[in-house]
């Protein structure tokens, strides 16, 4: 397997420090952000780091469920504590909540559920299919492609690295997409080799589950989020195994609807043909003021 770009590697050696979360006192911890090239702190951040927290303040239970809502706009240059409560300690689960906060207010809300597994009925939809990666180009590239067609403070955000090497299967023009299916499928690994501890590598999952995923909803539309406001709004995410992260994963993603400025994205991570996670997330998609003011004057259809 050819080895990942550099500037990955850089960048995913800061995501694992941003991961390894300072203990406060019992129950509470505190990590940093990085600038992804957004407004505000990456929901993929928080719920990775959410995720460690409440794993760090449980059972050594591995999570197969996480249930989040972002609620504010996190900002990058402080840290974000995360406050744990011990909602139940069961025979067979465990459950946490998590509050995310910044200047004593809340950002951000996760119910992590962990369970050991166990024998039972089993069943599984097939692995869709998809070129492999190595037939792919990465998003870095397709990224440098289009960069110089836009002012340098943006080009920087465009270019910005996440950790991760990402090879979608069917790249869009991040600035002028055409129409297209809602689905898509993204190849990605890491950018660097698997941590030992199992923990961190289901947070790297909860943070990986939060790219590409609420695009989904906007294919159809000829939009991508350089034109409009998007933000998530809920996520979910399901573990089915361990994720191993030796090689590539691929998340195959839809989105059933759009409507009222929100678009509903369901996805499923495979890893070596098996079905490892699953996620789900409700995102913003609100036009600029004008676009909706447009939109609400044009009349009906005619039957």
């Amino acid at each position: 397997m050819p080895p990942v770009p550099e500037a990955i590697g850089e960048a995913y050696a800061r995501l694992l420090r941003q991961l390894d979360l300072r203990e406060l006192e019992a129950d509470l911890y505190e990590g940093e952000s990085a600038d992804l090239g957004g407004v505000s702190v990456f929901g993929g951040q928080v719920l990775a780091q959410a995720l460690m927290a409440a794993g760090r303040a449980g059972d050594g239970r591995p999570p197969h469920s996480v249930h989040a809502y972002f609620l504010r706009r996190g900002d990058m240059a402080e840290p974000i504590r995360y406050r744990v409560e011990r909602v139940r300690d069961g025979r067979g689960f465990t459950c946490r909540a998590v509050q995310a906060l910044q200047r004593e207010r809340v950002i951000f809300r996760l119910m992590a559920s962990f369970h050991e597994g166990e024998a039972g009925f089993e069943h599984a939809a097939p692995t869709p299919g998809a070129p492999a990666p190595d037939t792919l180009e990465s998003d870095l590239t397709l990224r440098e492609r289009v960069a110089e067609r836009v002012p340098a403070p943006v080009r920087a955000r465009l270019l910005r690295q996440v950790g991760l090497e990402m090879r979608p299967v069917s790249p869009l023009d991040p600035l002028q997409p055409a129409p297209a299916p809602p689905h898509q499928q993204v190849w990605l690994r890491l950018g660097g080799p698997a941590p030992a501890d199992a923990l961190t590598r289901y947070a790297l999952l909860a943070y990986a589950s939060d790219f590409n995923l609420m695009g989904t909803a906007l294919r159809p539309h000829g939009t991508g989020f350089w034109q409009i406001r998007a933000a998530s709004l809920d996520h979910a995410l399901w573990f089915h195994a361990p994720p191993s992260w030796r090689g590539w994963l691929l998340h195959d993603m839809t989105s059933p609807w759009a409507g009222g400025g929100r678009g509903l994205n369901f996805g499923g991570f495979y890893e070596a043909g098996v079905r490892i996670a699953s996620t789900a997330q409700e995102g913003l998609m609100r036009l600029p003021r004008k676009a909706r003011t447009d939109a609400a004057a044009e009349p009906p259809p005619s039957s």
